[in-house]
């Protein structure tokens, strides 16, 4: 496929309480089947992820989420079938999972976290991703205000995103943060305004898989959210997003070839 092909991203939650799939993939034989199956249903990348970031969670101890994370990149980190990101705040967690093979840092704390993490990114050459939340798990959905969302969001990302360049950081993919420490109004205005992240020159990723704007934007339950993700997913395609961040691979493999074919009519070889 071209370059302007989109990418999907895979979520392994090796946690107990994930607001998903939490418990589903914490032993290891069901996560490794499970990233099998993603590469094979068509995951460009795997996100391996060992620490809840829900609202509300609270964070765990460096050793409980190495212990949670690790033996997976023991076993599959360094096979060329998967691409591998670690989905962590943490640059200990980070260190060790890229030490094994991960290519990608996934912080959802927009590099704010840990003054360390720059510097392993940096070391391993590693691309990263930078998110925006406003305040942290914990406290994140408590009242979120903005004066306007979508400005306030670019600015913080800008930034980042220059912070990072300047410390030598090549690849970079930012994240407006669907869901963390915003409204459902502040989600659906990110995604109408999508576009204008382009602005900061680069790769735009989504992760709306499941999450409450579309369960309270349509007052579904978690395991009514599978057509809807995949609807809001191809909307963000369109709206400018370059990588899909999910729980259905195969949903978002439909989507993202839909978008590319209309897209680009002349290149469906049928």
């Amino acid at each position: 496929m071209s370059h302007d092909y989109s990418l999907i991203m895979g979520i392994l939650n090796a946690t107990p309480d994930s607001f998903s799939d939490g418990g589903k993939y914490f032993n290891l034989d069901s996560a490794l089947e499970h990233i099998k199956l993603m590469n094979e249903s068509g995951a460009d990348i795997i996100d391996v992820g060992g620490e809840s970031t829900k609202p509300g969670s609270k964070p765990i101890a460096e050793e409980e989420e190495l212990k949670r994370v690790i033996p997976i990149f023991d076993e599959f980190g360094k096979n060329d079938k998967y691409n591998f990101s670690i989905d962590t705040r943490k640059s200990k967690i980070a260190e060790e999972s890229l030490k094994r093979g991960a290519k990608i840092v996934n912080d959802i704390s927009g590099l704010t976290f840990d003054s360390g993490m720059i510097d392993v990114i940096k070391k391993y050459n590693a691309a990263c991703v930078i998110m925006h939340m406003k305040g942290n798990p914990e406290n994140m959905q408590e009242n979120p205000l903005y004066t306007d969302v979508v400005s306030e969001v670019y600015d913080f990302l800008y930034k980042k995103v220059s912070l990072a360049k300047k410390s030598g950081i090549k690849n970079i993919i930012i994240d407006p943060g669907i869901g963390f420490g915003k409204t459902v109004s502040d989600n659906f205005k990110l995604l109408n305004r999508l576009d204008e992240f382009k602005g900061i020159g680069c790769p735009i990723l989504i992760g709306v898989s499941k999450k409450s704007i579309i369960g309270k934007s349509l007052n579904l339950k978690i395991d009514e959210r599978e057509v809807s993700t995949a609807i809001l997913e191809s909307i963000s395609l369109v709206n400018g997003a370059k990588i899909i961040r999910t729980h259905n691979v195969v949903n978002a493999d439909y989507g993202r070839k839909l978008f590319y074919f209309t897209k680009y009519p002349s290149r469906i070889k049928c």
